[in-house]
């Protein structure tokens, strides 16, 4: 048995379709109106499937209007087959005439009743629409004030955070400052950098190793911002650096760390177990400062995050830097952050500004992860790039304010 779909605009272009393709003689076995309903006419149109097939022999489902209606299209005749049609008890109608208009009035009848109640239907949710609108009470902050509010969400600053800010601003502010533009702007960026913390740079002393750690995930910038602070160490603040790589799952990794070790001219181990770990710390003990590179780490595995831990605690270093890209997600930056406190994390740094569309997101984590920011990178230039973080300019840095 072969049946075929036939779709058009209206119901007498289907059986048209189905005449043209199949014969008169084939059999409708199935018909619906596609877009149901007002908003699916409304938007998409009319259009109706109907289901027919040549090779089956059994009772049409069209109601009877739709066939009467069809006939010409479908070459019948009123006196021939289609009154024969209607006379058939297969559509439970009466033989005579008045039982077929009956039938034509209860349909026409119900039909209008359906398409009346979904028009209700409609005109009421829009008047609802139009209510809800017409009650929202209009924004009552000055104008300098509700400026400020949209440049914090066009920051991309979580909005429950900007809302915080502003009324604490229009609550306290006086109207000198809440007409003003800049002064509106001024204390918003006050306001968040008393909220950023910072820690400094790593800070070496004349004979005591400082070992200092980089965690963090795959693809974040830790081996640069490892050459980074090397090549700053040793250059510029003449001091004996030493690195160690704990990276062997990437052997591009491992290279390009020789590799800057070698144009920096620093002694460099490259470990892959606990105690080859603590051998590597106590063979370069003599050094001001020794800065560790880890292998990247899904904050999801928990498995490798232990293995980490492991590893730390071998090496026991005086500072572990979690190293987090600008260009993440707020909720991704700030899961993260909790996942990786369990190896001791002590600060962050955060890579990749040039790279963020905008860096209002980092607001949420500077405000929700307890850990000081220690450096900010910007590019991949060692051994420049890099800086050590401060309240105000990164403040300003994270509203897209420039200096």
């Amino acid at each position: 048995m072969e049946i075929k779909t036939f779709k058009a605009k209206t119901m007498r272009d289907a059986l048209e379709l189905v005449r043209r393709e199949l014969g008169p003689a084939a059999a409708v076995l199935h018909t619906r109106e596609v877009n149901g309903g007002p908003i699916g006419r409304l938007v998409f149109g009319r259009r109706y499937e109907v289901a027919a097939s040549a090779t089956v022999n059994v009772p049409s489902r069209l109601p009877v209007e739709v066939v009467r209606e069809a006939a010409p299209v479908l070459d019948y005749s009123l006196g021939g087959e289609v009154e024969t049609f209607f006379e058939s008890d297969r559509f439970g109608v009466a033989d005579d005439a008045k039982g077929i208009d009956d039938y034509r009035a209860r349909y026409r009848d119900d039909f209008r009743r359906q398409v009346a109640g979904q028009l209700d239907e409609l005109h009421a949710m829009v008047e609802k629409l139009c209510d809800h609108a017409a009650s929202a009470p209009a924004h009552d902050l000055p104008e300098a004030v509700f400026r400020a509010f949209t440049d914090l969400i066009e920051a991309e600053v979580d909005e429950s955070i900007a809302r915080e800010w502003i009324e604490e601003i229009r609550r306290d502010g006086e109207g000198r400052i809440l007409a003003d533009p800049a002064l509106v702007k001024v204390r918003v960026v006050e306001m968040l950098e008393n909220e950023i913390k910072v820690a400094g740079p790593i800070v070496t002393e004349a004979g005591k190793c400082r070992v200092v750690a980089l965690v963090g995930p795959t693809g974040v910038g830790k081996t640069t911002t490892i050459a980074k602070l090397a090549a700053n160490y040793r250059l510029r603040e003449k001091r004996r650096v030493g690195l160690i790589t704990v990276d062997t799952y990437r052997v591009a990794a491992v290279e390009q760390l020789r590799t800057y070790a070698d144009i920096i001219d620093l002694p460099m181990e490259v470990v892959a177990t606990p105690r080859e770990m603590r051998d590597a710390v106590a063979r370069m003990s003599h050094l001001d400062l020794v800065l560790m590179d880890t292998a990247g780490r899904s904050p999801r595995d928990e498995v490798k995050i232990q293995e980490l831990k492991s590893m730390l605690g071998e090496a026991e270093p005086d500072e572990v830097h979690l190293v987090l890209s600008s260009a993440a997600g707020a909720k991704n930056l700030v899961s993260t952050a909790e996942k990786f406190a369990d190896v001791g994390t002590t600060a962050i740094v955060l890579t990749k500004l040039d790279e963020a569309h905008s860096l209002g997101h980092l607001v949420s984590l500077v405000r929700n992860c307890p850990l000081p920011v220690s450096y900010l990178t910007d590019g991949q230039n060692v051994p420049d790039d890099i800086q050590v973080a401060a309240r105000g300019e990164m403040a300003e840095r994270l509203l897209g304010i420039s200096g």
